[in-house]
């Protein structure tokens, strides 16, 4: 095996050992030396756009080879690799005052709105400038004046506070090869917005949320929503109800000073009771019927020659960039609707008539790690399946977090309770669907019972389709019976799957893959874009750790054993959608058609 070779360097006098290829910044990160940043970002290719990150480099003076003498010029950490025998300085009163004046003419070319900024006290920008302890900027207000762009209804465009680190284009280009944001414009003109100047909404933009994940400002942020559902509380005519995504549970803690991976189940849903919701379930519920409908539907495929691959249909940014970019995959599609929408039409119907309410007084309220579900609840006439809208209002957990701060409730500090009945009770199998590979593993752990016959398979855990790797691959032994599967994430990684299929069907053999899962965000929904903002691998790692230990803790890991979901087919939908059950087929399955990448502008 080839190992990595070590280099050695000098960074403010200590020494430091590093892999080669490391960059200067990374390798003082290793020696706990911040050096401060404003556009790199871990996920993204380093571009030194910002120019905070210099450092100076110590060389051996001309006269007296025996001395070293700071250069007179200054490097750019985040792009500057680390060599043997270098000496590296990061801070000295020049490099300082240069980092200060970068910082000032930056505030200067942004609004002084903190306290109404979606970002406040989450702002990059903002620390940076209480670091550096800035008080009074030399430099006259050059502020912008260009209209906020909210057309997406999802994600909102405020041009006004950018500050260039050209995060968010880098983001819709090389990680989820969408297009919808570039450069616009020269240099101090330099903006970042979808081509030609159109609206976002009228842009391929599938409404995935990373980039304001990783806009270190409130340039970009989700379409708050909040005031809609406090209304809906408010309202004695209204019947409040609630779901939480298997996702938001490891991450709403960070919002609250818990690390990482937290499992909070228990206590989101104590603070939404207290918030005013009359009842409260839970996604990985209808995650547990996802597969249901997912898991026949594919086995329906495999066995009888139906289209193959099936390719999962939970992520909503996922499904919205291939009817844009991918069409040729519309008939490839589970017609299996996601477990939000699953939920809320099983909600104002199944729910609703157990319990004598009227669903027309039902108001849903959903709280997931994706802005694009904002888009998801109105994409078409399927999303109404019970007569009116099935979810009513998308909160991210960033705005539930937001609601619960205001409510002044303790979160950390709160007796955890359970979900209501119906609609409440999970396996482990529904909460992994908030990871990559969770809806492929969930929906094998329960093929491998209907194809076989078995209790359960040899191994309930499935490692081949864990991890972060952006595309994984493997054959599925299911007693003899090989399954061919392939997990994307990201979706810059999903075009190269996608193309192989393609390759097949134009050599005239079989696709190579049965199944195929794709997420739109890195680490699947645990890194969605309504997730806490600083999400970095590391931090999705410990959400996903998060995810499997909730998975590990269930007495039931498998979704076909829930006794909820066994009695709602047993008392209401009868078969599965798959099979021909015509309730289950209206209320918990939709279809997909092509859409225009750029909306005609009248």
């Amino acid at each position: 095996m080839e190992t990595t070779k070590l280099i050695h360097l000098e960074i403010d006098g200590i020494q430091v050992e590093v892999p080669e290829g490391t960059s200067v910044l990374n390798a003082a990160k290793k020696v706990q030396i911040k050096i401060p940043t404003l556009c790199y970002h871990p996920d993204l290719k380093p571009w030194a756009a910002c120019g905070l990150c210099i450092v100076r480099q110590l060389v051996k003076d001309r006269q007296d080879p025996t001395k070293w003498v700071p250069s007179p010029k200054l490097l750019r950490s985040c792009c500057t690799e680390a060599t043997e025998g270098m000496k590296i300085v990061t801070n000295d009163p020049d490099i300082v005052n240069v980092r200060r004046t970068v910082l000032e003419l930056t505030l200067a070319n942004h609004p002084n709105d903190c306290l109404q900024c979606p970002r406040n006290q989450a702002c990059e920008l903002q620390t940076l400038a209480a670091e550096f302890g800035i008080r009074e900027n030399p430099f006259p207000k050059l502020a912008t004046n260009i209209p906020v762009d909210n057309s997406t209804g999802s994600i909102i465009l405020n041009q006004n506070k950018c500050v260039k680190c050209g995060r968010c284009v880098q983001v819709c280009q090389q990680m989820q090869n969408v297009w919808a944001l570039e450069f616009i414009g020269r240099g101090d003109s330099t903006r970042m917005a979808p081509a030609a100047d159109v609206k976002l909404g009228d842009s391929p933009c599938i409404r995935c949320g990373q980039c304001s994940a990783h806009c270190p400002v409130g340039a970009i942020y989700e379409n708050d929503e909040t005031k809609k559902v406090w209304s809906a509380l408010r309202d004695p005519e209204k019947v409040c109800l609630v779901q939480i995504a298997p996702a938001v549970r490891v991450a709403i803690g960070e919002a609250f000073g818990l690390p990482p991976g937290a499992i909070s189940t228990g206590k989101i849903y104590a603070a939404l009771r207290r918030l005013g919701f009359k009842k409260v379930f839970d996604t990985n519920f209808s995650a547990d019927v996802t597969i249901m409908e997912e898991g026949t539907e594919f086995i329906a495929r495999f066995t009888k020659g139906g289209k193959l691959p099936l390719i999962t249909s939970c992520c909503p940014a996922w499904t919205d960039w291939m009817e844009k970019y991918a069409p040729d995959f519309t008939e490839n599609f589970s017609s299996a609707k996601s477990p939000q929408q699953m939920l809320s039409a099983l909600a104002k119907s199944y729910w609703a008539e157990k319990n004598g309410v009227d669903h027309t007084k039902i108001h849903m309220t959903s709280i997931m790690p994706c802005t694009a579900k904002k888009f998801e609840i109105r994409r078409d006439q399927y999303m109404s399946a019970t007569g009116v809208q099935d979810t009513d209002v998308v909160l991210t957990t960033r705005e539930l977090a937001r609601m619960i701060k205001s409510a002044g409730i303790d979160f950390t500090n709160l007796p955890e309770e359970e979900a209501d009945e119906l609609l409440g009770a999970y396996t482990g199998a529904g909460t992994i669907f908030g990871v990559t590979g969770g809806v492929m593993e969930a929906a094998l752990r329960t093929a491998y019972c209907l194809i076989t016959g078995e209790a359960q398979p040899p191994s309930i855990d499935f490692n081949e389709v864990r991890g972060m790797e952006g595309v994984k691959t493997a054959t599925i032994d299911i007693k003899g019976t090989k399954v061919n599967i392939a997990v994307a994430h990201q979706m810059g990684n999903v075009e190269k799957v996608l193309d192989q299929v393609r390759e097949d069907i134009k050599n005239g053999v079989k696709p190579r893959y049965d199944f195929i899962e794709v997420m739109a965000c890195r680490g699947g929904c645990i890194g969605g874009g309504g997730q806490p903002t600083g999400a970095t691998d590391a931090v999705r790692a410990l959400r996903t750790a998060g995810i499997y230990t909730d998975d590990e803790k269930c007495v039931l890991r498998m979704s076909h054993l829930n006794p909820q979901v066994q009695a709602l087919y047993k008392d209401y939908l009868g078969e599965t959608g798959a099979n021909g059950g015509e309730k289950a087929e209206h209320l918990l399955h939709t279809h997909y058609h092509k859409r225009d990448l750029y909306k005609l502008q009248d």
